[in-house]
């Protein structure tokens, strides 16, 4: 432990300005964040998954309380969640149910909003979502998970825990389920890694995801492939309680801060890369904010 202590001490102590470029990072982000997530409804007249759950997750993170009126009275009420999407253009109930409870889960945790009540609503039609084979898999996955649409893995994981905190007695069986189907995966892709290592810290898939950073410090979504600012927020999350991680982390983080963009955000993951889309560049933007946070 000393040892790791040292390492970490060496590390902020050779590159302080580093240190407090990561925090100002976050601020940046989180003041961008800030402004974009009431936005969103303001604008649209709805509330999002990219907007009101990921980026908000960050925001809450960041104890942004004052940005989130909005989002935390809709978040209270899961009887709203469906029947907002009942005409929208982008429609997956399954998807919103499983970025939404995710969301209220960390308001509940963070005591922005009072009572358990409304985790209690949300979660039997979460754990009604969830397949035969114990994984939850969202109508808009396409190969790889990605910020906003998370794939099996990340879906499932993020399931799990709202399910584990809501009553985890009276979804024990929900909750085995989804730990037998992610003890048994064998995954490839980052995101994939990541919620594996995220439920499991200890397995054996923690080296296998060390060994996917890329020579500038980043993730790609493959091992080999370039670094993007999702995967990379992501593999940070899930080894944040690494004892032997330090350098990979510091590394990581560096490589964050050198690519964000001038207004705080970041440029979206999309699956292919190099795409355009707000709703994937805001989700990637909370994932970065809170991997620096955290």
């Amino acid at each position: 432990m000393l040892g790791v202590r040292f390492v970490v001490a060496a590390l902020l102590a050779s590159t302080a300005t580093g240190a407090q470029t990561v925090s100002e990072s976050a601020g940046r982000a989180i003041a961008y964040l800030a402004a974009e997530v009431p936005r969103w409804k303001q604008e649209n007249g709805c509330f999002s998954c990219h907007n009101n759950g990921d980026a908000a997750r960050a925001l809450m993170a960041a104890g942004r309380k004052d940005a989130l009126s909005d989002t935390l009275a809709w978040l209270a009420d899961p009887t709203q969640w469906d029947r907002q999407q009942e005409n929208a253009v982008f429609r997956d109930k399954s998807l919103a149910r499983v970025q939404f409870s995710f969301a209220l889960n960390e308001a509940v945790n963070r005591r922005l909003i009072d009572g358990r009540s409304a985790l209690e609503k949300a979660a039997p039609q979460l754990a009604a979502l969830q397949g035969k084979d114990g994984s939850w898999t969202l109508e808009q996955e396409a190969g790889i998970g990605s910020p906003a649409t998370y794939g099996s893995a990340l879906a499932t994981y993020a399931s799990q825990r709202v399910l584990a905190n809501a009553d985890a007695r009276r979804y024990r069986d929900h909750i085995e389920r989804a730990s037998a189907w992610l003890g048994a995966l064998k995954p490839s892709a980052t995101p994939d890694l990541a919620a594996v290592v995220l439920t499991f810290p200890t397995s054996p898939w923690r080296g296998v995801l060390l060994k996917a950073q890329t020579s500038d410090g980043g993730w790609g979504p493959y091992r080999a492939t370039p670094a993007e600012a999702f995967d990379t927020a992501i593999a940070l999350l899930a080894l944040r309680n690494c004892p032997d991680c330090a350098n990979a982390r510091a590394s990581g983080l560096k490589w964050l801060v050198a690519n964000q963009l001038p207004n705080g955000g970041w440029p979206g993951t999309t699956r292919p890369s190099g795409n355009i889309s707000y709703a994937q560049h805001i989700s990637t933007t909370g994932w970065a904010a809170l991997a620096l946070l955290q």
